[in-house]
């Protein structure tokens, strides 16, 4: 179990920071500086942060002259660790950085400023296999002339373990992932995609590490399979109790098995959070169009003289949370709407009507695709079981105005 974890990850370039170690022993703690603000701004972040966190200190430091163009940014979360197991998600779209980031903790890839320390220690300096981690990987890397057992066995072997101990811990790992005697003797050319996946966890699973590196382990199983091991990871976490740092594009598997997601757009933090914030309070239009299927609907759109409703430009308008958004009366936004949060009204509004264009049938839900107004605003609606509409008609829409999402379309951040 991991006591006062503290990753501090800085690449190339971005600014470092020096941090305090946490009081509450029981608790986890892990930074990321990544971003896009000056020396000015670090500073009130962390002031904010230890004004808020009276159990964590942060003293932002950087050797060198602060610059206007120095990307940096700061995420941060802290979570018990009994009885809740922390894993971290890093979602973003391929090239983002995700995977550098882990193999920077890895010790794969070079830090050329700031630090890593995993409990308490910092590990820099140290190589891959002194940093108490445990990593797995896309391609599963197994030994293809080496039985399971031999896969699972070859790391505590090298570490110098007793027989003994090397018996237990594989058999203990193989029990826990439902392997079975026979398949411990196979070699992995005799077993399938998800047996190879289990045998690449195992041998992670039996090094009894600090941190569990996990580089899109699913990604090269079919839509079952990747369902079946989404589970089993699931249940495994819950059984382990070992942080993880869980790196994949995939939102399904970040939504469902992430306790805290890092969204990363071009190597800088967009949001952190747990995925239901993410999803309901995304913090940039990147966010809201990243997080969710079908994407979020984005339409140009501007809010009223008193901010009371926020106006498309086809005459279509939709009422806002009363006072919320009134210090942005008459601005120009983008008007974010999820697929999901639009509903069939009872009765018409002539301002509101959806032309069908097309109509997807899911089984479980049904995608209608169309448009609003006069200027045609393409939307896209979900709902609930089977549904048949004819292509061109008319459904009069209504959305609850707590549900919608408005974003500045300059700076594409958040506004409420």
């Amino acid at each position: 179990m991991i006591k006062n974890t503290i990753f501090k990850s800085v690449l190339s370039g971005l600014l470092a920071l020096s941090f305090g170690a946490a009081q509450a022993a029981t608790e986890i703690q892990w930074w990321h500086a990544m971003g896009g603000v000056n020396g000015e701004r670090v500073n009130k972040i962390a002031n904010d942060f230890n004004a808020s966190q009276s159990d964590y200190r942060v003293a932002p430091s950087y050797k060198g002259n602060y610059t206007e163009t120095m990307t940096a940014a700061i995420a941060a979360f802290r979570a018990k660790e009994q009885p809740h197991i922390v894993q971290v998600f890093e979602v973003g779209p391929s090239g983002c950085g995700k995977s550098t980031l882990m193999r920077m903790i890895a010790g794969l890839e070079t830090v050329t400023q700031g630090t890593i320390s995993i409990g308490g220690r910092e590990v820099n300096n140290l190589e891959p296999a002194d940093r108490d981690i445990a990593m797995v990987f896309q391609n599963y890397a197994l030994y293809p002339h080496m039985n399971v057992f031999d896969n699972m066995a070859y790391g505590l072997k090298i570490r110098g373990l007793p027989k003994s101990e090397i018996q237990q811990r594989v058999k203990k790992a193989a029990d826990i992932l439902e392997l079975t005697e026979d398949q411990l003797t196979r070699k992995p050319r005799q077993l399938s995609g998800g047996q190879r996946q289990r045998v690449a966890m195992g041998r992670a699973i039996v090094r009894e590490p600090s941190v569990f590196l996990f580089d899109e382990p699913l990604s090269n199983l079919d839509a079952k399979l990747r369902v079946q091991m989404r589970i089993e990871i699931k249940l495994l976490q819950e059984q382990l109790g070992t942080t993880s740092v869980y790196v994949t594009h995939d939102q399904v598997e970040a939504m469902t098995l992430g306790h805290r997601l890092v969204v990363l757009n071009e190597g800088m933090v967009e949001q952190l959070g747990t995925p239901i914030e993410l999803y309901q309070r995304p913090a940039s239009l990147f966010v809201a169009g990243f997080i969710g299927s079908p994407a979020m609907n984005f339409a140009s759109a501007q809010i009223n003289a008193d901010g009371s409703a926020v106006d498309l430009n086809g005459g279509v308008s939709f009422t806002l949370p009363e006072g919320i958004f009134s210090p942005y009366n008459n601005m120009e936004v983008v008007l974010g709407i999820r697929p999901e949060d639009l509903e069939l009204a009872d009765n018409g509004d002539d301002n509101r009507n959806l032309t069908t264009k097309l109509v997807e049938h899911l089984g479980s839900d049904t995608l209608v695709h169309g448009h609003f107004g006069e200027d045609q605003t393409d939307m896209t609606i979900r709902l609930a079981g089977i549904q048949h509409f004819k292509m061109g008609e008319v459904l009069p829409m209504h959305i609850k105005p707590d549900k919608i999402h408005l974003f500045d379309p300059k700076t594409e951040k958040r506004l409420d």
